[in-house]
């Protein structure tokens, strides 16, 4: 009565009586509007995340393996904007609205002999002149402790912005680490019905665009070929002795090509340093260095790709091996470089004792010459453009990796366009009135590369962390070829690029991305590292000019803006005897914790184990009773028809008699017991009943039926055997 009173409220208006119809009705059309809501805000929320769609409707097209790199790509252009409003805001904003204009000091001011030929492009194309003389690089910035009216402490806040780069990338890899690997954990096991729940689960019936449904129907469709590809790669039989032997085949050619490419890098730094002693050398010879590494990585990754097909990997395995391949290449580049340009740097550093004393002796010469003319007035201060300088090494290094940024942007850019865009037209367009058919063969569209596109974005932003330091303006410059990397290469793909021949599946996560991006980060953290340590900066350039190390600016910051007792606290923790046992309480806790991840990760596949034979058992015990169930059917139709008769005449005696029998519970129960002795009484299935104590060994054979013992015959049989039943007893 309670449950019927209950439903009576709470669906009084929808029956339409009573007072609580307006009521109920204003409840639907709100809880209407609220899921109408909800839903709308959902894909408010989707419409504002960037570049959602188009990335979708590219793998729709393409799979998720080459949407993963535009998510990638996505990912890094947030993780840059950060570090650009970083910088932006707490170094190059505050120099330029509080710190000394241009031309106001040395090194702020182009040099006399530079000034002719400063505004000219092709000096500024190469980031001298003015711009070298800019907030873009690290000479432009002052080293007095404070500046402005709030008193700004600019040489400390640069140096703790370099090291909050390094801080905030590293934990934003980690962090997205941890994140991809609790979702490709919880996803779990979804190896069973790959195809039938693709088949039955995959469309949205939601849909109602039509340019929607054809990305949807071509997203399942690619789906699909993922799908096949790993059921062919799962059941595929190969030689194994065969397959070992080009597979070292094929890892010593590509050997062969890191060590070459190593070599003739170092080569062209060498060549370099010393076209930089020449005057009036070309465009080639300024840019050799560029040019030389932006074409490795250009022809490299196809040369690999080729080599890698004597491997025959899984398409997902041997992007893996692509991308190690080329991410070698690119280290081995860059490492190759900057030990060439360390030679550079120490030669400049040599240079800059000379330079120091010609400086000193100028200015006091220029002063003691003012003061020898007898003149008691205060002499005119220098111009600052005939003052004699230093080379600046920090600025020097700021500008090489602006020349390779942007060189790897231009290199980028055209073979976009030459090897994708302009061979589209041309196979598109030419293939009428060619002699083969050219979309089938030689030339054909192009695949995306998903492999070099990654690890040039990975190798580029190596170079970012490393030149942000010496050129604070280089992380703008990152962030818009990330933003117009964005749109072109999506119209790039979309409208010159075809589907890989074998599509497949990309990972659960991009861990494989973000490991090789953690390892390009602490790799590139090395250099600057070494640099604030060890090298003494520039004496004329640069917030730390004149002191000794770099990071003698927080010894200065906290002897002279802090009490003294925190100088005390941070000179017992920077002391060798907590530093060394910290770290290897560090190290233990570590292996500590890898060690329960590992214990937990083997609880999870035993779990995992069983719960898969679990399944299986209990599929297997519904196979073996559905097999069961027609068996026993197949027995009951062996019954004759007249004892089918007997028993329905039996039944219908039983229900005649039924109501006589109500009363009397006596008879009742001793048709009961009639009715349990007898095996061949009652309705459908009765006569297979068996005793509690017996169990089915063997399908009965065909023989004559008779009682168990202790049981009476049936009345209405003749002895002898049943019509139907053949002789012999039942074996139970």
């Amino acid at each position: 009565i309670r449950e019927a009173q209950a439903f009576v409220e709470k669906f009084e208006g929808a029956l339409g009586k009573g007072k609580g119809k307006k009521l109920y009705a204003y409840k639907m059309m709100m809880a209407k509007k609220w899921v109408k809501f909800k839903r709308d805000f959902d894909n408010f929320k989707t419409q504002c995340i960037p570049w959602e769609m188009k990335i979708k409707e590219v793998e729709s097209h393409f799979g998720s393996s080459v949407a993963s790199y535009f998510i990638f790509l996505r990912w890094m252009y947030g993780v840059n904007l950060v570090l650009f409003g970083l910088i932006f805001g707490l170094v190059i904003i505050p120099e330029v609205l509080m710190g000394m204009p241009y031309g106001s000091m040395p090194r702020k001011t182009v040099p006399r002999a530079e000034q002719a030929r400063a505004m000219d492009f092709s000096v500024l194309w190469d980031f001298e002149g003015y711009i070298k003389y800019s907030a873009l690089f690290y000479g432009y910035y002052n080293n007095q402790r404070t500046i402005g009216w709030l008193k700004y402490r600019l040489p400390m806040a640069y140096f703790m912005v370099g090291i909050s780069v390094f801080g905030y990338s590293l934990m934003v890899v980690i962090r997205s680490m941890a994140r991809n690997a609790n979702e490709s954990t919880a996803d779990g096991d979804d190896d069973n019905f790959i195809f039938s729940w693709k088949m039955f689960t995959s469309w949205d019936y939601l849909i109602g665009n039509p340019e929607t449904a054809d990305n949807k129907f071509a997203s399942i469709t690619t789906s699909f070929k993922e799908s096949i590809v790993d059921e062919q790669e799962s059941n595929k039989d190969e030689n194994i002795h065969l397959r070992r032997f080009l597979r070292v085949l094929a890892n010593v050619l590509i050997i062969c090509c890191l060590c070459g490419s190593g070599y003739l890098i170092y080569f062209v730094v060498k060549r370099s340093q010393t076209f930089s002693k020449m005057q009036n050398v070309g465009w080639y010879e300024r840019n050799e260095v560029e040019i030389v590494m932006s074409l490795l990585g250009m022809f490299c990754p196809p040369l690999f790709e080729t080599i890698a097909a004597l491997e025959n990997y899984h398409p997902r395995i041997g992007l893996k091996w692509q991308l190690g391949r080329i991410f070698a290449l690119f280290l081995g580049n860059l490492y190759t470089f900057l030990l060439a340009l360390m030679d550079d740097v120490n030669e400049k550093l040599a240079e800059e004792d000379a330079v120091k004393n010609i400086t000193h002796w100028t200015l006091l010469g220029y002063h003691n010459s003012s003061v020898g003319n007898g003149s008691t007035a205060t002499p005119p201060p220098l111009d600052p453009a005939d003052v004699p300088r230093g080379p600046c090494w920090e600025t020097t290094v700021g500008i090489e990796f602006v020349r390779l940024t942007v060189s790897d942007i231009l290199v980028t850019y055209i073979t976009i366009l030459v090897g994708d865009f302009f061979r589209a037209c041309f196979v598109r367009f030419v293939n009428y009135c060619w002699c083969w058919d050219l979309e089938a063969g030689f030339p054909s569209y192009a695949e995306f590369d998903i492999s070099g596109n990654v690890l040039g974005l990975v190798f580029n932003q190596g170079m970012i962390w490393m030149g942000s330091f010496y050129a604070p303006g280089l992380m703008g410059i990152n962030v818009l070829r990330l933003l117009t990397s964005m749109y072109f290469q999506c119209w790039a793909v979309m409208s010159s690029n075809v589907p890989h021949e074998r599509v497949f599946k990309a990972s659960k996560s991009n861990n494989f991305y973000m490991g090789l991006l953690l390892l390009i980060l602490f790799l590139s953290l090395l250099p600057v590292a070494y640099t604030i340590m060890s090298l003494p900066p520039s004496f004329d350039c640069g917030p730390f000019s004149g002191k000794k190390r770099m990071y003698e600016v927080i010894q200065e910051t906290i002897e002279l803006d802090f009490p003294l007792f925190v100088a005390k606290i941070f000179s017992y923790v920077a002391n060798p005897g907590l530093i060394i046992p910290a770290i290897l309480l560090m190290v233990l806790a570590i292996y500590y914790l890898n060690a329960v991840a590992e214990a937990y990760q083997r609880a999870n596949a035993e779990l995992k184990k069983k719960m898969q034979m679990q399944r299986e058992e209990e599929k297997n015990k519904r196979n073996n009773k559905a097999s069961t169930n027609p068996v026993l059917q197949d027995l009951e139709d062996l019954l004759t028809p007249s004892m089918k008769s007997e028993s329905h005449s039996k039944q219908a005696e039983d229900k005649k008699t039924e109501s006589s029998n109500r009363t009397s519970p006596v008879r009742k129960q001793s048709k009961a017991a009639a009715l349990d002795g007898s095996p061949m009484t009652g309705g459908r299935g009765a006569a297979f009943n068996l005793p509690p104590h017996v169990f089915l060994t063997q399908p009965p054979t065909l023989g004559v039926w008779s009682p168990y013992p202790g049981q009476p015959r049936p009345r209405g049989h003749p002895p002898g055997p049943v019509p139907g039943r053949g002789r012999g007893h039942p074996r139970y």
